[in-house]
C-alpha cells in the first residue's frame, strides 16, 4: 500500500513539475524565457549522467564525449550534408549510442579510480580529434547552423526551432520524455539491480546477475541521453564548438547531479537551475555593485556551494529525502 502510495506522490509531482514548466513559457521575461531552454536541454544531459553516476554507481570523467558525439554528430550532418532536423537528431542519437557501447565494452573491465581516469582519457582523446579534424570541425570557431536549416516541415507546415517559444516547448518536450523514459526505467528491476551494484557489486553477482551487461546497458543508455542533449543543443541554438567538448563538460553535469541530489530523478534539474543561476547572478551583482571585482563572482559561487554541500551533503532533492520524503523517486 505505501509504495502504491509512494508511485502515485511520485507520478504527481513529476506531472506537476512539467506542468509549472508550461506556464513558465508564457510568464518569463525574454531573457530567463532563453535561458531556461538552455537548462532544460542541459538538464537532459545531467539526467543521462545521473543514470550512469546516481544509480549505478559509476563514476565518469568523460561523459563530454557522449553529450558531443549528439552534437557533431547532427551538427556535421546539417553543417556539410544539409540534413534536415530529424535525420541530424537520429544521427547524433545513433552517434552517441554506438560510441557509448564502444567506451562501455573497454572502460567497464576497470573500477572505482581506474574507470574515472579511463573514461577522462577516451574523452580527451575525443576532443583531440575534434582539432585534429579541424577541417571539418573548425576545432574552437565551431560551426553555425543556419536559422533556415533548424526547422521542421509538415507538408506545408513549417516549425520554425529558432522561434523562442517553439525552441522552449522543444526543450521541455525532451525534457519530459526523458523525465518519463527515466521514472520507469529506476522505478523497474533493471533500476533496482543497478542500485543494488552501486551498493555491493559482489553481492549481486552472488544473487545470479550479470552485472557487467547491467552496467553496459545503464552506460548505452546514458550516453543515448547525453547524445540527445547534445544533438538538441546545436539544433536549437545552432552552434558546435570544441568547448562543449572539453574536461569542463564532463564535469559540469557532475556537480549538477550533486546539487541536486544523486539518484533523484528531478535532481539533475534542480541543481542545473541552480548552478546557472547561482553563476549568472553573482555575476551581475557584482557588475553592479563592484564593478573592479567582476572577475571574482566564482568566490561567491564557491562559497555558495561549500554551504550547500554542508548543510545539504546529499544534494538538496537527496537531503529532503532522507529527512522527509522517503518517496521521491
Amino acid at each position: 500500500m505505501k509504495n502504491d502510495d509512494g508511485a502515485g506522490k511520485a507520478i504527481t509531482l513529476h506531472a506537476g513539475v512539467i506542468a509549472v514548466l508550461v506556464a513558465l513559457n508564457f510568464v518569463l521575461p525574454d531573457y530567463h524565457h532563453g535561458v531556461m531552454a538552455r537548462v532544460l536541454v542541459l538538464a537532459v544531459y545531467a539526467m543521462g549522467y545521473n543514470l550512469l553516476f546516481g544509480y549505478a554507481g559509476l563514476l565518469s570523467l568523460g561523459h563530454a564525449m557522449f553529450f558531443a558525439a549528439g552534437l557533431y554528430g547532427a551538427g556535421l550532418t546539417m553543417y556539410h550534408l544539409n540534413w534536415g532536423v530529424p535525420s541530424a537528431f537520429i544521427a547524433g542519437l545513433v552517434a552517441g549510442v554506438l560510441l557509448s557501447l564502444v567506451i562501455g565494452v573497454l572502460a567497464l573491465r576497470t573500477k572505482g579510480v581506474a574507470f574515472m581516469i579511463v573514461t577522462m582519457m577516451f574523452a580527451q582523446v575525443a576532443y583531440l580529434l575534434v582539432y585534429y579534424f579541424g577541417t571539418w570541425t573548425r576545432g574552437d570557431e565551431g560551426l553555425v547552423i543556419q536559422q533556415q536549416a533548424r526547422a521542421i516541415e509538415f507538408g506545408a507546415t513549417r516549425l520554425d526551432l529558432t522561434d523562442p517559444t517553439t525552441r522552449y516547448m522543444a526543450a521541455l518536450l525532451l525534457f519530459s520524455v526523458v523525465l518519463v523514459i527515466t521514472l520507469i526505467v529506476v522505478r523497474s528491476s533493471f533500476g533496482r539491480v543497478l542500485v543494488a551494484i552501486r551498493e555491493n557489486e559482489e553481492r549481486t553477482k552472488m544473487l545470479g546477475y550479470d552485472t557487467f551487461a547491467n552496467k553496459l546497458a545503464a552506460m548505452v543508455a546514458s550516453g543515448a541521453i547525453c547524445a540527445a542533449a547534445g544533438a538538441a543543443y546545436v539544433i536549437l541554438f545552432g552552434y558546435v564548438g570544441s568547448t562543449l567538448a572539453s574536461v569542463q563538460y564532463s564535469i559540469l553535469p557532475l556537480l549538477w547531479v550533486l546539487l541536486g541530489g544523486a539518484a533523484t530523478t528531478l535532481g539533475p534539474l534542480v541543481g542545473t537551475v541552480l548552478m546557472y543561476y547561482l553563476i549568472d547572478g553573482s555575476s551581475d551583482l557584482l557588475k553592479a555593485y563592484l564593478p573592479g571585482w567582476n572577475v571574482s563572482y566564482l568566490g561567491i559561487v564557491g562559497v555558495a556551494l561549500i554551504l550547500l554541500v554542508l548543510f545539504f551533503p546529499k544534494g538538496l532533492l537527496g537531503t529532503v529525502r532522507d529527512r522527509f520524503a522517503r518517496w521521491l523517486p
